[in-house]
């Protein structure tokens, strides 16, 4: 079965609807460690905010990173740190050196 044929802007509503609830997804799965994403799926809220960041300065917006991870955390990040990070396992760190060499 194909996928129906969109017209733009009924797909970038649809995509940045989907967008919406995944950043709301990670606000509320405050469990789910950065370092759990990225082993996982080879990104995490960092990267996306990074990405948010990259896609305001294509443009031509300026948005500070600070600002781009206040959006994807819900509070600035230091306070999402303090609040929810807990300290990396063995483990953990050896997975993401394995599968991001240099990360």
């Amino acid at each position: 079965m194909a996928a129906p044929d969109l017209d733009p802007a009924a797909r970038t509503e649809l995509e940045a609807a989907a967008f919406r609830r995944l950043v709301q997804h990670l606000r509320e799965r405050t469990d789910v460690q950065n370092i759990d994403l990225m082993n996982l799926a080879g990104f995490c809220r960092n990267c996306l905010s990074r990405w948010y960041r990259e896609a305001a300065e294509a443009r031509g917006l300026a948005l500070a990173d600070p600002d781009a991870r206040e959006i994807i955390y819900g509070m600035p990040y230091k306070a999402w740190q303090a609040r929810y990070q807990t300290e990396a396992t063995a483990e953990q760190k050896a997975a993401l050196a394995k599968s991001h060499p240099g990360h």
